[in-house]
């Protein structure tokens, strides 16, 4: 029997050409398919400006330098998460800090977010930023945390790296309706891919201008920016302390090529979760319910019996089908935990972690592939 991943990119014959007539340029790198790259996912998420850069997690060390964040800030985001959500404000000399997840969403909880923020502004401390992150391409509450960084002064980061072609509130995920700056990625298993890549959106002409300016080594060409004349066509300055966060055009031109069929990518996504809300009605587990804007990169459920999850995961696993979990939560991390964080600090998160599993889902699959997996688990679960 074929080995059935939890993701798996979809490369079709116009991804290669697009890839191909890269090659066979001027440029594989700084060159004008960056650009048009840009130009077409920010004209997707109607945001007026986009960077792209070589990692969602390079965009989001970006996007909180632009920001401002260093040594003596404060950044909250969710434990249910990847470590970069979090590790970006270590980049950056911040401290972390979490708020714990609403147990339907798997999102950030909004009530919780304002119960501490209003602890935070009585002990003087709260935080010059929160990240929230669209677990499994279903959006969080955004307007809600945009109610409460108008309130208390934070800035706001979305984490989008599962929500490529979501909607959010009747808006595109990205649009910057109430993000200060959205962050994507392009990692194989994501919503579209361009092998590693990310992005960082804006509406905000200056925040983005230093994404850009720190994205490669904090080096500028614009005379307007230099300190003194320019010397020549030649000439550049270094004006920040920035890096090599670049995307490379061939890696643009298959992102070009990709995002051409998002809408196809998320349509099938949608049809597969429906059927495995359908095909998994019956067993003792919770499903995540999102609306219909999510983008379902993944399909997380929760067994009712988390002491079993090991057990399925091998049986399952044992079986072909590559079910993995998302995510330990970031604070039970070694890392983490030397920080002072402990188990039972955040357990909504910590409940989920115990008895999550994530089933294959990817545009790729087949239906005999996803009945294979539920046929696998149910033999698994009874």
């Amino acid at each position: 029997m074929n080995f059935i991943p939890y993701a798996r990119q979809e490369i079709g014959d116009a991804d290669i050409d697009a890839v191909a007539m890269v090659l066979r340029s001027d440029w594989l790198t700084q060159g004008p398919a960056v650009e048009r790259f840009e130009q077409a996912v920010a004209q997707y998420c109607g945001a007026a400006h986009a960077v792209a850069v070589n990692s969602a997690t390079s965009a989001l060390h970006l996007a909180c330098l632009a920001l401002g964040v260093g040594p003596g800030d404060l950044g909250w985001t969710t434990p249910n998460t990847f470590v970069a959500s979090a590790n970006c404000l270590l980049h950056c000399g911040a401290s972390v800090d979490f708020v714990d997840i609403e147990a339907t969403t798997l999102n950030i909880d909004v009530a919780a977010l304002e119960a501490k923020l209003i602890r935070a502004r009585n002990a003087g401390r709260l935080p010059k930023v929160v990240i929230p992150v669209h677990f499994a391409g279903h959006p969080c509450d955004m307007a809600g945390i945009r109610s409460l960084a108008d309130e208390y002064g934070f800035k706001v980061v979305e984490d989008a790296s599962h929500a490529v072609g979501a909607r959010c509130q009747g808006r595109p995920v990205g649009s910057g309706a109430h993000a200060d700056l959205t962050v994507f990625s392009f990692h194989p298993v994501k919503i579209m891919t361009t092998g590693e890549g990310g992005m960082v959106l804006s509406n905000d002409a200056g925040l983005i201008r230093q994404v850009a300016l720190l994205r490669s080594h904090g080096i500028t060409r614009d005379p307007a920016e230099m300190e003194g004349q320019s010397e020549g066509g030649w000439y550049y300055q270094q004006i920040g302390l920035g890096y090599n966060y670049r995307m490379t055009d061939i890696q643009a031109a298959l992102g070009t090529a990709q995002l051409s069929r998002l809408d196809d990518f998320l349509a099938r996504r949608r049809s597969l979760a429906r059927r495995y809300d359908a095909l998994l009605a019956d067993l003792p587990l919770n499903r995540l319910h999102p609306d219909d804007g999510s983008a379902w990169h993944l399909y997380p459920i929760r067994l009712h019996d988390a002491a079993r999850r090991r057990q399925v995961f091998e049986h399952m696993r044992a079986a072909g089908i590559g079910v993995n979990v998302h995510y330990i939560p970031v604070h039970l991390q070694p890392w983490y935990r030397r920080m002072g964080f402990k188990p039972g600090d955040f357990p909504a998160a910590e409940a989920y972690y115990a008895g999550a599993l994530t089933l294959p889902l990817y545009p790729g699959l087949s239906d005999m592939d996803q009945e294979r997996v539920v046929q696998v688990l149910r033999q698994a679960l009874i």
